[in-house]
């Protein structure tokens, strides 16, 4: 980007900064150390702590910088905004400590723990739209119909001020050098008022924007040279999904800010995982974006050459909806590429399914789905955790050596997404089949020693694991067992030593799975 550069813009941003009203409601929030991406990118890490203000965000910095300016009169009628979540809990707030009325007008996407939080601080709630951009729309409609006061999230000066301040404590909390700052991006006044400061007091600092690839906005407008506005932007990232960005937030953008990088929702996963086992804090996704762009930048092989000052990565929020737990605990393993995904094609005779999980070895399987089929031949999807994302080459070259017919699936969105939940269904094939329940202990190993147990004219027709990060994992296991054989069946129940209930007879299965 640094082509793409303009002169300096000529605007007083370093006063307003620094005659900012935030701290008449939010106090100054830590730069904490890193130790955990310290020590893998050897590197300092800090994280700039926004998810610990008031709100969870560091929208109520310029939200109440704007509010707190406003004349009398204006405060009496009282304000509106448009906001995807955060920006709306800073101006409840700042309404509840002025006094004054606020209409907010969300998306309908916004996730409920927001909507809930910004309807508790006595604001007017009004769920209008599927982006940012049509909540904005509705919400110059009721500022004209009755009266109020626009409160923009980003392209505003005041605003931007505000949002500077954050810029102001990380060079105040920490004098020496700096490689970089790493800001997210969604309208920009984040990283329009950050660089504004870090720009103005020392230049030398590197200010890099991160977007994820789904809500790019800022990065294609940068790139063009003017507003570029999306046809659609993703959800997972609420808090940046912005499909136009503001007029003057470009115009500092462009002037101010080095580099954006571009992440996807996987990395994302990961940054969040990262964040929590270095805080115990849950960020929302915006939250952990400038984390993930950190995590990406350092990883880049021409990095090592730079200077080794230290990188801060802001954590703009931690207003995250406990229902995305699940989605970001599914994917972190990809994002931080520890999860390799294989289809794999086994042949149908005794013993090839022991003998695949010897090849698997040691690894902490996390999947595994297969259902009965053809008669020659078995279809498995597996999942084994790995260190890096060249031990899933490694891996499928050792199971082709072994005849096994594979496919790496580990950067499939398909796979990721759909296949893993869709391998079943009734089989033919599938007779005298007995269907248990296993509780397997979390431990390498386990699925052998299960296999190993089990007598060889015995056939595994189904076959469903996934680990949840429980201390045992639920394993739902067909076993066809010939007529005569129940009594050997009953003994090696008996002697597995795994709990288990029968569910041969569930309606369910009946329905669904049985042949």
């Amino acid at each position: 980007m640094a082509e793409q550069r303009h002169d300096p813009p000529e605007n007083n941003y370093l006063n307003r900064i620094l005659t900012s009203l935030v701290y008449d409601v939010v106090d100054e929030t830590p730069l904490d150390e890193a130790p955990l991406l310290t020590e893998r990118f050897g590197r300092r890490v800090l994280l700039k702590r926004e998810d610990l203000q008031p709100v969870f965000s560091f929208k109520i910095r310029g939200a109440y910088n704007k509010m707190a300016r406003l004349p009398n009169e204006a405060l009496r009628r009282g304000v509106v905004a448009s906001s995807a979540g955060n920006h709306a809990q800073g101006v409840a707030l700042s309404a509840e400590r002025l006094g004054c009325r606020a209409v907010i007008v969300m998306p309908d996407t916004t996730p409920r723990l927001k909507v809930d939080a910004v309807a508790r601080r006595g604001a007017e709630v009004v769920l209008h739209g599927e982006s940012y951009t049509e909540a904005y729309a509705h919400a110059l409609g009721v500022m004209a119909a009755e009266g109020l006061t626009f409160v923009h999230p980003f392209d505003d000066p005041e605003v931007i001020a505000g949002q500077g301040t954050v810029g102001l404590e990380i060079l105040r909390q920490h004098p020496r050098p700096l490689h970089a700052v790493f800001v997210p991006i969604g309208g920009g006044g984040l990283i329009a008022g950050i660089a504004s400061y870090v720009k103005a007091v020392r230049p030398g600092i590197k200010v890099i924007g991160v977007q994820t690839d789904d809500s790019d906005a800022m990065a294609r407008s940068v790139a063009a040279g003017r507003s570029v506005t999306l046809d659609t932007v993703g959800l997972f990232s609420d808090g940046t999904a912005v499909k136009t960005v503001g007029e003057e937030t470009l115009r500092l953008t462009r002037a101010l800010v080095d580099e954006i990088v571009v992440v996807d929702n996987d990395a994302l996963c990961a940054a969040i995982k990262d964040v929590f086992g270095e805080t115990r804090t849950i960020l929302e996704p915006a939250g952990a974006l400038a984390v993930a762009g950190l995590k990406q930048y350092l990883g880049g092989a021409d990095r090592a050459t730079q200077d080794a000052a230290p990188v801060v990565a802001v954590c703009s929020g931690a207003n995250m909806n406990f229902d995305r737990l699940r989605f970001v605990a599914e994917r972190a393993e990809i994002g931080e590429q520890r999860e390799a995904v294989f289809a794999v094609a086994i042949p149908e005779r005794r013993g090839s399914f022991r003998h695949f999980c010897r090849l698997v070895g040691d690894r902490n399987v996390t999947e595994f789905n297969y259902r009965i089929s053809q008669a020659d031949r078995a279809y498995v999807f597996v999942g084994v955790q790995i260190n890096r994302r060249a031990e899933a080459t490694e891996m499928a070259d050792r199971f082709r050596a072994a005849g096994f017919e594979t496919v790496d699936l580990t950067d499939d969105e398909l796979a990721k997404l759909h296949l893993r939940h869709l391998v079943g269904g009734h089989s033919p094939l599938a007779v005298e089949e007995r269907l248990y329940r296993f509780e397997f202990p979390e431990r390498p190993g386990a699925l052998l020693r299960f296999l190993s147990a089990m007598r060889p004219e015995w056939n595994i027709s189904l076959f469903h694991y996934r680990n949840h990060g429980a201390d045992f994992g639920r394993v739902l296991v067909g076993i066809q067992v010939p007529r005569g054989d129940e009594a050997s069946l009953g003994e090696f129940l008996g002697t597995v030593g795994y709990p288990y209930h029968e569910e041969t007879g569930h309606p369910g299965y009946r329905m669904f799975l049985a042949p």
